[in-house]
């Protein structure tokens, strides 16, 4: 069902992405997401699922594990400013499908780059 690219672009990306927002702004997520779609061919819809699936489940875990961490007590607050209601489990959904999104745009945008054909002068 899966192919092996796919497994590990996803695992790839989730990991080098997770060591890049250690040291950079949170955006350089889509760099990596990028990186690694252009270095591993996929066609464009496997190469956005990765992205998308790998920074899904890992911003889902992270937000999940910080928001565990104080007990819930700023993801409380934080999402009746956000989302409007107090559900703490709607922000993490919000919060990992914004990083999702993100990741998975620049794994398309790498995509589309290995497969365009540059002319012949």
């Amino acid at each position: 069902m899966y192919s092996m690219k796919f497994i590990v672009s996803l695992i790839l990306t989730g990991l080098l992405s997770f060591a890049a927002c250690l040291y950079l702004p949170w955006w350089s997520i889509s760099i990596v997401a990028f990186v690694v779609a252009a270095l591993i061919p996929q066609k464009p819809l496997a190469s956005f699922l990765s992205g998308f699936t790998g920074l899904f489940i890992l911003w889902i875990s992270l937000s999940t594990w910080i928001s565990n961490a104080n007990e819930h007590i700023l993801a409380h607050k934080i999402s009746m400013l956000i989302i409007k209601m107090d559900n703490v489990v709607m922000l993490v959904l919000v919060t990992a499908l914004i990083g999702a999104l993100v990741a998975g745009m620049g794994a398309l945008t790498g995509s589309f780059l290995r497969k365009k054909q540059v002319p012949k002068s």
